[in-house]
């Protein structure tokens, strides 16, 4: 038993250091990804993508899986709906990119919710699959931090290795094509992370609300500085202050976390507009 003040607080603190990792992680790892999701004009992806993943986890807990082993099938949904993307050629199929998203977007949650109607049906419990939905950072702990650390590594790898064609595409794909980019290749790897990246954070911030963690920071950051190389740095550190900050209000309010991670990173971007106004 701790003997004095001093001890509780230190007990407190490794008590929610993962948890206070994991948020900072997943702003980080979510705002790089939406430097160049929100710079091209697609914000569908990064919902569209975690809804894949919901829709995997949440066939897989139909098959008996739970806890931990619903991360395989949630990557498989996540990665088929990445290759898809980053294989298909929206201008081949006459599609607009947004119009492709949000056909997947339809399919993947429509898939999701149909499972959680099923465990009923088969009277299995949808509690693993629902706190995916809403998110429990709260529940992190430091094997979580660390799947999510190394699939941020390994995301920061490939965006400095590739930085170049990545701008080039956020430009304009077709002309990265024409100027001899292999961009259907770079882009199909750039969308395997995000579906490796979204995955492992999804238990962190839930399906629906990672959205506002992959757009906010990356928008308040075109607001405020110009250039890719700086909106990216940005961004990762509005995505970080958004998931670390909105914890701890959350901490000290009472509240539930995710919500109020969101709202932080809303805030946020409200503040960067008005900076740039002014």
């Amino acid at each position: 038993m701790p003997s004095s003040p001093a001890e509780v607080r230190m007990i407190d603190l490794l008590f929610w250091a993962p948890v206070m990792a994991g948020g900072a992680l997943a702003g980080a790892s979510s705002g790089m990804l939406g430097t160049f999701i929100v710079g091209m004009r697609i914000p569908f992806l990064g919902v569209c993508v975690a809804h894949a993943a919901l829709a995997g986890a949440v066939f897989g807990s139909l098959a008996g899986l739970a806890g931990p082993q619903l991360l395989l099938p949630a990557l498989a949904g996540a990665m088929v709906t990445s290759l898809s993307l980053g294989l298909l050629n929206p201008g081949h199929a006459r599609l607009d990119d947004n119009t492709v998203l949000s056909a997947l977007f339809s399919a993947t949650m429509g898939l999701a919710f149909l499972g959680i109607g099923l465990h009923g049906r088969y009277g299995q419990s949808d509690h693993d699959v629902r706190s995916l939905l809403w998110g429990s950072l709260n529940f992190c702990r430091w094997r979580d931090v660390w799947l999510m650390l190394a699939a941020t590594a390994a995301l920061l790898i490939y965006v400095v290795a590739f930085f170049k064609e990545l701008r080039a595409i956020l430009f304009s794909r077709p002309l990265a094509e024409a100027s001899g980019i292999r961009a259907t290749a770079v882009w199909t790897g750039f969308l395997v992370l995000t579906a490796v990246t979204l995955t492992v954070n999804l238990q962190t911030v839930g399906g629906l609300m990672i959205y506002a963690l992959i757009n906010n920071p990356a928008a308040a950051a075109f607001q405020l500085v110009r250039g890719c190389r700086r909106a990216l740095l940005w961004s990762a550190g509005l995505g970080a202050f958004s998931g670390l900050g909105g914890f701890l209000l959350a901490a000290l309010t009472d509240l539930p976390s995710g919500a109020v991670i969101v709202l932080v990173s809303s805030a946020l971007l409200g503040l960067a507009t008005l900076l740039r106004h002014r």
